[in-house]
């Protein structure tokens, strides 16, 4: 086979990955959701279980006072609702402000540490017998219905965790904050399809709830809690649904913040299949396909954007085919618009047209990092994360 034949080969197979992976598997997803949907969920608005909101906090003393103000505030029966902050080993002012809201029922739990947040949650598993667990940050801030949105899906008994929905705003004079809101917006349109097929792949990690009956027992070492949980529940036999009317609320980081945060959950869908194999096992998980297309194919685009690269390149060079020039022009200007969003940022300038491709590329780099960073540990599922990133 000549250099151009492979060339083209390995452009076509590298560019189908990609073209799956962002528009043929929500595409796929859209179509089955139509024709093969499982049962619509019996949703009852008025449907009242005892639910604990389960925070666990370090060094929250910032949002934590906002955060419980919301819990407070939740139009959902207050007989019906406990409120449990799990501080993880926090050094400022977060035990003395939640201590503080004692006497409206807002219970402390203090874990020596930072034991990391899978070991504050199942601490918390250990002092509740509510029929549900909404678990969530203490960044984010919740609408006053969150908590009925969520608890209204359980009236069906097929149910056994549900997703909120996190709305995301761009950072002020951000491209990228903006291209990160309009990733979230894609990331739901794929999360409301898979719950009408069957089950969404992962949780929405600042608001979800799960009957605690189905909570698993959580590795330590777990990174992607929300993502554990509901393939556990998933394996349970129950459904996991994405509910829109449950919502929470946060402003993107910076530009370095995010990417790092994005580098950490990329790392942890690594961790989550070494720690978990059964999830690549068809027989075993019933929403294998949403998995593998949804979490695990991405993790190969960045390398499979490189292979399209160098394809074009050798293509355009042996003059072998009249288009590969006009294609390669492309990439470049493309690539070439998301350093200039990039640099715009770097000095304080608003460019939002140049929003998407920024995120494109950040996110892509995040992932070539993911696994370089898992790699470099041996691909083990046990290396430690600092106390920030619980």
């Amino acid at each position: 086979m000549t250099a151009a034949r492979t060339a083209e080969v390995v452009l076509w197979a590298s560019g189908a990955l990609v073209a799956y992976a962002y528009a043929g598997y929500p595409f796929a997803l859209w179509v089955l959701a139509r024709v093969a949907a499982r049962p619509a969920v019996r949703k009852d608005a008025d449907h009242a279980p005892s639910v604990t909101i389960v925070i666990v906090a370090h060094d929250e003393e910032r949002h934590i006072g906002p955060k419980l103000d919301d819990c407070l505030a939740q139009d959902y029966p207050s007989e019906r609702l406990d409120v449990l902050v799990v501080s993880d080993g926090s050094t400022d002012a977060t035990d003395a402000i939640v201590t503080s809201y004692a006497d409206r029922g807002v219970r402390l739990l203090r874990v020596a540490g930072p034991a990391g947040k899978p070991t504050g949650q199942m601490r918390a598993l250990a002092e509740t017998t509510a029929d549900v667990l909404v678990l969530c940050d203490a960044r984010q801030r919740l609408d006053r219905g969150a908590v009925r949105a969520l608890a209204a899906n359980f009236a069906d008994p097929t149910v056994g965790a549900v997703s909120g929905e996190l709305f995301i705003g761009g950072a002020p004079g951000t491209a990228t904050g903006s291209g990160v809101g309009a990733y979230w917006r894609y990331e739901k349109f794929i999360r409301k399809q898979e719950a009408l097929l069957d089950s969404v792949v992962g949780a929405t990690g600042a608001l979800y709830a799960v009957r605690r009956a189905l909570f698993p027992t959580l590795d330590p070492r777990t990174v992607l809690d929300d993502v554990a949980v509901p393939m556990a529940v998933v394996r349970a036999g129950s459904r996991v649904l994405f509910e829109p009317e449950a919502r929470a609320y946060d402003a993107a980081d910076t530009p370095e913040r995010e990417y790092r945060r994005k580098v950490r959950t990329l790392v942890g869908n690594f961790q989550l299949v070494a720690l978990h194999p059964w999830l690549l096992r068809p027989g075993q998980d019933r929403i294998w396909w949403q998995l593998v297309s949804h979490k695990l194919v991405r993790l190969v685009v960045p390398w499979a954007l490189v292979a399209f690269l160098l394809a074009t390149v050798v293509l355009a060079a042996t003059g072998a085919r009249a288009w590969a020039l006009a294609l390669l022009v492309l990439q470049a200007a493309g690539y070439g618009l998301a350093v200039l969003g990039w640099m715009a940022e770097r000095r304080g300038r608003t460019l939002r047209l140049l929003a998407v491709p920024c995120a494109f590329a950040m996110l892509n780099l995040a992932a070539a990092d993911a696994l370089v960073t898992f790699m470099r540990r041996g691909g083990r599922p046990d290396w430690k994360q600092s106390p920030s990133a619980s």
